[in-house]
C-alpha cells in the first residue's frame, strides 16, 4: 500500500497581507489565499494525490483552506478532525501587532528571538517547544495510526510553527534546524512512508499560477 503524508500551511490570511502577528486569532483567507489553496488541490490533483483521511486545525484560515483544498480535489466528502492541537503557536502579547512595530516596542534583536529560538516564548505566548509538545502527541497517538492502517493517504493542513513541530520529527531536525525552516503558504510538501512510518522520500509541490 502507497502511505503518504502532506503537509500544507494554510492560504494567506488577511492578518499575514496586513503582515501582523496572528497566532489563535482567527482571521479569514485573503483573496491570495483562496487562490493559493485551489492551486495547491490542483497540484495534489496533478500528482494523484488522493487522500482517505484529513486533519487539520479550529482555526478557519485552515479550515477553509483545507474545504477548497479537498473541492479541487473532489473529496468534500472525505472524513476531517479538527483538533485545537494542530493550532498555530499562541503569540500572546505580539498577538495583532504589525511586526514592525513590535520590533519598534521591544526591539529587532527580542522579535527575532520570539519568532526563530525553538525554546524562547514571547510574553504570554507559546515557544515551538511548547508547540510541539501539544502536536506531536496528537500526531503520534491519533494521527500516525491511520498512516499505518487502511487509511493511509492522510492531508494535514495546519500552521506555520505546527508544521514545523510535526517536519522537526518526520525529518529528525535539530532545535537549531528547524526554526530556520521557512514554510511558504499554500505549498503542499508530500512525504512518502514506509509500513514503519518512517520518510523514504519527500517532495515539494509546484503550484503554478493561473
Amino acid at each position: 500500500m502507497d502511505r503518504f503524508l502532506a503537509l500544507m500551511r494554510h492560504g494567506q490570511s488577511e492578518w499575514n497581507r496586513r503582515n501582523l502577528f496572528t497566532g489563535w486569532s482567527d482571521p479569514g483567507l485573503s483573496e491570495k489565499g483562496i487562490r493559493q489553496a485551489r492551486r495547491a488541490g490542483r497540484a495534489l490533483k496533478s500528482q494523484n494525490c488522493f487522500f482517505d483521511i484529513a486533519f487539520t486545525s479550529r482555526l478557519a484560515r485552515a479550515e477553509r483552506t483545507l474545504s477548497l483544498v479537498l473541492e479541487e480535489l473532489r473529496q468534500s466528502d472525505i472524513e476531517i478532525r479538527r483538533d485545537p492541537a494542530l493550532n498555530e503557536r499562541d503569540y500572546g502579547e505580539l498577538t495583532g501587532l504589525d511586526k514592525n512595530e513590535a520590533r519598534a516596542r521591544w526591539g529587532a534583536e527580542q522579535v527575532r528571538l520570539w519568532r526563530r529560538s525553538f525554546d524562547v516564548a514571547p510574553p504570554g505566548g507559546e515557544s515551538l517547544e511548547n508547540t510541539a509538545a501539544r502536536v506531536l502527541p496528537y500526531f503520534r497517538t491519533v494521527i500516525l495510526p491511520h498512516l499505518a492502517g487502511e487509511k493511509g493517504r492522510v492531508l494535514i493542513v495546519a500552521h506555520g510553527n505546527s508544521l514545523r513541530a510535526l517536519i522537526m520529527d518526520l525529518e529528525q531536525l535539530s532545535a537549531g534546524d528547524v526554526v530556520k525552516r521557512e514554510l511558504a503558504t499554500g505549498i503542499p510538501i508530500l512525504y512518502h512512508l514506509d509500513s514503519d512510518g518512517a520518510v523514504v522520500e519527500k517532495q515539494e509541490l509546484v503550484c503554478r499560477p493561473d
